[in-house]
């Protein structure tokens, strides 16, 4: 498969929709170009093409990671759009392996001359192409549903980093016992990269705040009064406790 089509196939996959302009643009080639390219694409039943885009056709069996990425996907676009209003160039950052960090991690292809650490593979292969940033895979040793390393490599090297800030997400977010997640690795990790850093941005979109019949039982580090939580919606009026001292950045979901 041509250089194009490979990135053609990555960025459809990952998005789900996306115009041909758009396409295009990221990949610094004309619009005529993208049409032929994908064309092969469509004839295989890879992608379908629909009026000025390209949409993907995975389905419930792609990796888990992959599915994850596809629940809510408008929410954790906007997400990703207002996050990055956040992170300036030339900022270092450490990311998780949420697939809100995976949207965000995209959206920060943007920036320029970034330092990142993160455990997540899908993170690091995004940012580490983009001339200019400085990318370090945290692990050795990565899960089969996501990509993720949480081996002791991955601690020593979050625990040598100082960053400017962390980006965390949550499964579900609890009026009384905050942002929960339902794995302890996660929990050690999250810990990890928030010791390490100057400021942390918890990016959540609306579903984590509604209730949820498999329910998360372990806690993410409680935010301090400086960082940041980014949402696609208002959080309901019951978190307003917990969420008082924290900064909240709003984003309205938008389609591709």
């Amino acid at each position: 498969m041509s250089k194009h089509k490979d990135q053609i196939l990555y960025f459809v996959e990952m998005r789900g929709t996306i115009t041909v302009l758009e396409l295009a643009h990221l990949l610094g080639v004309s619009d005529q170009t993208i049409r032929r390219v994908s064309q092969p694409l469509v004839e295989s039943g890879e992608i379908t093409k629909v009026h000025g885009a390209l949409v993907s056709n995975r389905i419930a069996s792609d990796p888990p990671y992959l599915a994850r990425m596809k629940l809510n996907r408008e929410a954790k676009v906007a997400i990703a759009r207002k996050a990055v209003e956040i992170i300036e160039d030339e900022a270092s950052i450490a990311i998780d392996t949420g697939s809100t960090s995976g949207f965000i991690a995209l959206a920060l292809r943007a920036r320029k001359n970034l330092t990142v650490v993160t455990n997540s593979a899908f993170v690091a292969s995004t940012l580490a192409i983009i001339p200019g940033n400085k990318v370090s895979m945290a692990g050795t040793q990565l899960r089969d549903h996501d990509g993720a390393a949480f081996d002791r490599s991955a601690f020593d090297v979050i625990e040598r980093m100082q960053v400017d800030y962390v980006l965390l997400s949550a499964s579900m977010v609890d009026a009384n016992k905050g942002f929960l997640v339902h794995e302890q690795c996660e929990v050690d990790i999250a810990n990890a990269m928030f010791n390490s850093a100057a400021r942390a941005i918890m990016a959540v979109d609306h579903s984590k705040f509604e209730p949820q019949t498999r329910r998360p039982a372990l806690r993410q580090p409680t935010l301090r009064h400086n960082d940041i939580l980014v949402s696609d919606r208002n959080p309901p009026k019951e978190f307003d406790p917990l969420l008082s001292q924290i900064d909240r950045r709003i984003a309205e979901a938008e389609t591709f």
